[in-house]
Order: structure tokens, then C-alpha cells, then sequence
């Protein structure tokens, strides 16, 4: 077994450790020594949904009795444009959330992030240098979600396919489908063996972490193998096609909940979210757990490796123009949402934390709904996550060209090669990489 899960499988997990429990351990940011009142603005979205936000604006305001913290609800699907109006008229909040990665370097060369390398972060937090420009950073991680892919157990023993034991390959994983699909219908049921969803990352993630790619080289040959695998999979019907998951706007939530599929990659940030909608009846009551990512080759493959897959952290920055009054506090607060204490709290509602360790893994696999299966434990908890994200203010626009590119191929108007040379030259011409 990995000497990284074998720490992490003989915790206890089964113990129940409660919020209350988590908020009194850590290393967070000692309080202000100001008794003055202060109220900080921190950005959100979704709040009602994703309840991370609240959860870190009340213990923060627990250990700083002087601090108000307020959120901003913002709309996720226009976050960064909205953001982007605020920072510009000069009404965003105190705290920026950082939703996507690609969006920090945009609003640093604009001058409207502070300098935060003064911040204390833990040892071992992920997607710290994310933040980073020119060595200064600009922001600090909270969470740091990773893709896998969940499985859903009955219809796997429905079927009769054999679970995951964390040794799939891209071409195991596609065989794997294909055989959950024809004996599902054997079964009389209509869910396919596995749900690519519409984004380019379902794709494009994988292959540039898993080929140690760098989208800003301007090379995207390495794509052509992870397409024809995502293709034949839609070819052979084992998956719903692009055009139709685009056309019904199919939600991966829906897909997978209403048991539609046998399997899905996606984020680790599903995990609280489909424990919430079991609960609540959105979502059918089965059993289910989570397995690393498909790789290239055996190389990467099971419990004794550490499987390569994608993921930028989301985080905190300050916005530059913060009452400077108010600046040692919002650094506080960023201190405090990378803490072993924040990390604990955030597991305890199932979210993935930037920081993991031994006692993170426990709280987080003590929440009710969390499969605690070993495989599940060893696909959250070991990994080589890289960033799918480069720092730079060309990373939007070059993915804007790939997100084109996806669409071209996934939606077959035109074949893998030619989509990447279109690509190719696109990036040279208007985004200016060799």
C-alpha cells in the first residue's frame, strides 16, 4: 500500500468529530491587536449552495470579536466579469475570492491586488505558487479540489463489472465503460457506462497534466490521443455525445444523481454537494465512491503510485484598495482560511482543503455520506495535482482558443488535427507565443 494512504487508511475514520470540535484546534492567525471595531467585505458565490464562505467568515469572527465579516453574493457563471466592473468603479469588497486562477494575473497587472507575501502559510499547503507573479503573491489557497472519478456502486454490481481497484488506464477505463454500458442494457436499465461532461477540462485537464504539458508553448499535439479516446467513447455510445449534453444542457449533478451513468470524472468539490442533494431527495439514494483518474500508462497506476491528475486551488486575495486601517486584518483572515484550523473545518462539511493531513484526512472522512472505502481514501487523499491554470496574463486567451478548439472536435465539425493546427496558429497570431 502507498506509504501516503497507508498513514491516512489507519486514522479511524469512522470516529465523528464534530465542527464545534475542529473550531478550538490549529495554528490559525492569533486576533488583532486592535479592540476596534472593523468590518471586512469578502466576495462570494452561490452562498446558499456552498457554504464554505459562511462557514470561514463566522469562525473568523469567533476567534476576532472586534471583526465583522460581510459577504458579497456574486453570480459564479459571471463572477470575474462582475468582479472585474467592481474592482474598476472602485465597490468591490475588502477580500477578492478567487475563483479561477486565470483571472489573478489580469487583476495584478491591473494594480488591484495587495502584495500578500507577508501572509504565514502552513507547510504542505497546495497551490500557493498559483498566486504567485514574479515570485510576490497575490492571493493564498483555501481549497484545492482535484479531478477522480465517481462510481456508482449498484449499477457497477447491476452490470456485473468488477469495482475500480485504482489500475485504470485511459484504454482500461474506456473498456471499463463499454462493458458497463452493454450489461446495464442487458439489465434492462438505460444508464451508460460513463458521462463526459461538456467542459474542456474533462478533456484538455487531463492531457496537459498528464503529457506535463504547457499550454502557453503553443504545441498542442499532445491533445490528439486524449480526443480520440474522449470521441470513441461517444462514437461507441458510451457516453452521451456533445451535441446532445449541449443541446439539453445536461448537468454532470443530474447525470450522475438520477443514476444515468456508471461513472463520471469530476472534481472532488462534487463530493459535498452530492452528499447535500441525497439528502434532500434531489439526488437518488445509491451507493457510490470515488476512484483516481484514468492515466497514460501503469506507471501511474495503483495503490503503490501516485496517480497525475488536474486542479487549481481556489483562494483569497486583498483588493489594493482596502482602507489601510483595514489591511492587517484582511491579512488575518487570509492567514487564518490556509490554516490547519480552516483546513479541519472545511473538511468537516466535506469540502477539499488546500492543506491535508492526517488529522484533515480524518475530519474529513468522518462526515456522514463520505464513502470510507480505501480506494475513496487513497483517491482523495493521494495524488499529484498539477495546475491547470498557468499563471500569466496570456492563460485566458489562450484557453479561450483551446475552449474552441474542444468545441470543434467534441461537436465533430472538425477532426483533431486540423482543429489543432487551427489552434496552433491562432495562439502564434493573436496571442503572440512561438
Amino acid at each position: 500500500m502507498n506509504r501516503k494512504f497507508a498513514a491516512a487508511a489507519g486514522l479511524g475514520v469512522a470516529a465523528t468529530l464534530s465542527l464545534a470540535a475542529c473550531s478550538g484546534a490549529g495554528t490559525a492567525t492569533e486576533p488583532s491587536d486592535s479592540d476596534e471595531p472593523v468590518t471586512l467585505t469578502v466576495s462570494g458565490w452561490a452562498l446558499e449552495a456552498i457554504p464554505e464562505f459562511q462557514l470561514l467568515a463566522d469562525a473568523f469572527e469567533d476567534q476576532n470579536p472586534n471583526v465583522t465579516v460581510e459577504l458579497k453574493e456574486y453570480d459564479p457563471a459571471e463572477y470575474n466579469t462582475l468582479m472585474t466592473a467592481d474592482l474598476a468603479a472602485g465597490s468591490a469588497p475588502d477580500i477578492i475570492a478567487q475563483k479561477e486562477v486565470k483571472q489573478l494575473p489580469t487583476w495584478q497587472e491591473g494594480g488591484q491586488l495587495l502584495d500578500v507575501s507577508d501572509v504565514e502559510l502552513p507547510d504542505g499547503i497546495a497551490g500557493a505558487e498559483s498566486y504567485q507573479v514574479d515570485g510576490v503573491a497575490y492571493a493564498v489557497p483555501y481549497r484545492k479540489d482535484s479531478w477522480v472519478v465517481y462510481y456508482n456502486v449498484d449499477l457497477f454490481e447491476l452490470a456485473g463489472v468488477d469495482l475500480p481497484d485504482g489500475g485504470w488506464t485511459w484504454d482500461e477505463y474506456a473498456a471499463t465503460a463499454n462493458e458497463l454500458t452493454e450489461g446495464l442494457a442487458a439489465a434492462g436499465s438505460d444508464a451508460r457506462g460513463t458521462y463526459t461532461h461538456r467542459w474542456q477540462s474533462a478533456v484538455q485537464g487531463f492531457a496537459n497534466a498528464q503529457a506535463d504539458a504547457d499550454i502557453l508553448s503553443g504545441d498542442y499535439g499532445y491533445l490528439a490521443d486524449f480526443y480520440d479516446t474522449a470521441l470513441a467513447l461517444q462514437e461507441d455510445g458510451d457516453t452521451v455525445d456533445f451535441n446532445t449534453s449541449t443541446a439539453n444542457q445536461l448537468t454532470y449533478q443530474g447525470e450522475f444523481g438520477t443514476q444515468q451513468t456508471a461513472m463520471m470524472p469530476i472534481g472532488t468539490w462534487y463530493v459535498a454537494t452530492l452528499i447535500a442533494q441525497q439528502e434532500s431527495g434531489e439526488a437518488e439514494a445509491f451507493e457510490w465512491g470515488i476512484a483516481p483518474a484514468p492515466q497514460v500508462d501503469d506507471s501511474t497506476t495503483g495503490l503503490d503510485n501516485e496517480p497525475v491528475t488536474f486542479g487549481d486551488p481556489t483562494g483569497f486575495g486583498v483588493n489594493a484598495a482596502i482602507d489601510p486601517a483595514k489591511e492587517q486584518t484582511a491579512k488575518d483572515f487570509l492567514e487564518f482560511v490556509a490554516s490547519e484550523e480552516a483546513a479541519k473545518l472545511l473538511a468537516s462539511i466535506g469540502v477539499t482543503p488546500a492543506l491535508i493531513d492526517e488529522d484533515v484526512v480524518a475530519a474529513y472522512f468522518s462526515v456522514d455520506g463520505v464513502p470510507t472505502d480505501d480506494l475513496s481514501q487513497f483517491a482523495w487523499s493521494v495524488h499529484d495535482t498539477r495546475a491547470e491554470s498557468p499563471t500569466s496574463t496570456k492563460t485566458a486567451a489562450v484557453q479561450g482558443i483551446l475552449g474552441e478548439l474542444h468545441t470543434a472536435v467534441m461537436s465533430g465539425s472538425t477532426s483533431v488535427d486540423d482543429a489543432i493546427a487551427t489552434a496552433e496558429e491562432r495562439v502564434k497570431n493573436e496571442v503572440g507565443v512561438d
